[in-house]
């Protein structure tokens, strides 16, 4: 290495993609795990096929991961790739379009073959017709070499080409100096028992790194520096993942039993996966047999005392309305998660989209409120998920949190907290000792004592039919029915009193005020922090909660000329402040299955800022 040039750069985005089958979730995955172990910052956008099997060789059936990593903070998986890893025909042709100017493409070029290069509508060979002028493309025999490299493998073709992923992540370990060992210890620990795949995909991702390193293509190789971070613990998290674990902490500050009944769905089934992982932190999972039945036995877990979870996407929050409804009835503290993703209907089930904000918020028959809570990003799920099992459980009131697509699956930093911070969850409990009243409320926050089932002296009457106030007896009287749903109605908007008010980044006057909830807070995020320095008139302010939405807001809200709210929809939100606030609110809105890119954000910021001028 000491006779090739090593550069030192602040930042860089990597897609590696190619087939469903090429293993490029893992690839990615691997490169994600050794990056955040060396002290980079990173965040991450795995990008899956939306056909379960679709024909080998499309674009349909390419599948992506895209990382972006530095020594400064990271808040997107970026905008635009500097670098390529193409498996095939069809994962250039999707992703070519996005590379930057000059741009590194690393071609496996034994699948650019006549009938790889039809499949993805290719009239000619890239490789070959000047289209990739303008981009430094190394062009690698990657499955030939890596074939020639397990030559003495006990394996058959078709397993020795499915280790081609890691002759390609050791190039880029090479590329990017990062060390081997941390997929070394995966590979041994992925494939305890079979020493063939052990030694096979070990030789390949030393192979591609010797390659890289000896042949005469590569010419320089580039240095991150370790990124400067707040000290402690961290580990590399998912969105569903820090989910899970919030779920699990809030049950334990609680002291309660977790409980999750959920019908599996993309993008949502991994907080499935991840809670039945923990039994030993009494966690129970429930694989219910539909939507429906999910939603049900969470809710009956929640009678009898559990913190009930449900877990879904927008197809099954339809499914689940009459549920939500009959737990907003009861007020009972049920946890309904949405991990949204392109609609209608199936829509793009793979693909990301804040397209249920108004289902959450009105998709119920009748005046049914239920609080809403949005993660902004994979490691603030932990918080998110927490926050909206405290405020299900003390308000007794079943909470929606939004997640989506994009935070579900992505990956970034997280800072394990010291559980001795994490404030107790305490309920106050009915006592038998007193008449008790099911709906006679907590002055403050308007909730009920909520009494487990068989208690000797807590008996009193449950359903979805309008309460009497307090006594909880069924009741059809027109006033009585009129106060209930104001109670309710009230006893949402008292949320905002007991959770934090959202920042507010800049003055709380001036030309432009930027609001956000959700995935799009990191490309804000990055937008801002630049249009900021140039020492431009913006203001920022991203939602946590959006029902109710923060008492602060009002206070500023109409101190600014234009008011933007960016979102991966055609402006739920924008609709939501508009008829709150009675401001004018400018959406900007990309309804592509992906992440908003921070470059267009910028453009628009600009645009807005010269026609004020």
């Amino acid at each position: 290495m000491s006779e090739k040039d090593v550069q030192e750069l602040e930042r860089v985005t990597i897609c590696f993609a190619g087939d469903s089958g090429d293993g490029m979730q893992l690839t990615g995955s691997q490169f994600t795990n050794t990056t955040a172990g060396i002290g980079n910052d990173l965040n991450t956008l795995p990008d899956y096929p939306a056909e379960i099997r679709a024909p080998i060789g499309t674009t349909f059936g390419v599948s992506g991961f895209q990382i972006q990593f530095s020594s400064s903070n990271v808040h997107t998986p970026g905008d635009s790739p500097d670098v390529l890893v193409a498996m095939n025909p069809a994962a250039l042709k999707v992703n070519l379009k996005q590379l930057v100017n000059n741009g590194i493409i690393i071609i496996n070029t034994d699948s650019f073959q006549s009938r790889n290069l039809t499949l993805a509508g290719y009239a000619s060979n890239p490789l070959e017709d000047g289209s990739l002028d303008g981009h430094q493309v190394f062009p690698v025999n990657i499955t030939g070499l890596t074939r020639e490299a397990l030559n003495d493998v006990d394996l058959s073709l078709k397993e020795k080409d499915r280790c081609k992923n890691f002759f390609a992540l050791g190039m880029t370990y090479w590329m990017y100096s990062r060390p081997l060992e941390t997929t070394e210890t995966w590979i041994g620990q992925k494939f305890k028992g079979k020493d063939a795949l052990i030694e096979a995909n070990t030789k390949a991702l030393k192979a591609g790194y010797s390659y890289a390193l000896s042949t005469e293509i590569f010419t320089t190789s580039y240095k991150v520096p370790k990124a400067e971070k707040q000290a402690g613990h961290y580990r590399n998290i998912t969105g569903n993942q820090g989910i899970a674990f919030g779920l699990i902490t809030a049950a334990k500050k609680a002291e309660r039993e977790l409980f999750l009944g959920s019908y599996p769905i993309t993008p949502a089934s991994d907080i499935l996966h991840e809670l039945a992982k923990h039994r030993n932190f009494g966690v129970k999972t429930f694989q219910a047999e539909d939507e429906i039945a999910g939603i049900g036995a969470a809710l009956g877990a929640v009678y009898a005392g559990a913190l009930g979870v449900t877990t879904t996407s927008g197809p099954g929050i339809a499914l689940k309305s009459e549920f939500m409804g009959l737990a907003m009835m009861t007020e009972l503290p049920l946890v309904i998660i949405n991990i949204q993703r392109g609609g209608p209907s199936t829509g793009l089930p793979t693909k990301t989209e804040q397209s249920d904000l108004l289902q959450a918020l009105y998709g119920r028959n009748g005046e049914s409120p239920i609080p809403v809570i949005a993660a902004a990003g994979p490691a603030d799920c932990f918080n998110a998920a927490f926050e909206a099992a405290r405020i299900a459980l003390q308000f007794t009131t079943p909470v929606i949190l939004l997640s989506d697509g994009y935070i579900a699956n992505g990956t970034e930093p997280w800072l394990i907290p010291d559980p001795g911070t994490i404030p107790d969850i305490v309920i106050k409990q009915p006592r038998t000792d007193e008449e008790y009243l099911p709906y006679k409320r907590d002055p403050e926050r308007l909730s009920r004592l909520h009494a487990l089932p068989g208690t000797p002296g807590l008996e009193h009457r449950i359903g979805g039919l309008e309460k009497q106030d307090v006594t909880g007896n069924i009741s059809y009287d027109s006033d009585n029915h009129d106060k209930m749903v104001r109670i309710r109605a009230d006893k949402v908007g008292r949320i905002n009193r007991f959770v934090d008010d959202p920042e507010l980044i800049g003055k709380d006057h001036g030309d432009l005020l930027i609001l956000s909830w959700g995935s799009t807070y990191g490309p804000i995020l990055a937008a801002v922090e630049k249009v900021q320095k140039q020492g431009r008139e913006v203001s920022w302010c991203h939602l946590r909660w959006i029902n109710p939405l923060p008492s602060n807001l009002s206070r500023f809200i109409n101190n600014f000329k234009t008011v933007l709210i960016p979102e991966i929809n055609l402006g739920q939100l924008s609709k939501v402040i508009r008829a709150e606030y009675l401001v004018d609110a400018r959406g900007f809105n990309k309804v592509r299955g992906l992440p908003l890119k921070t470059s267009e954000l910028l453009e628009e910021i600009d645009s807005i800022l010269k026609g004020l001028n």
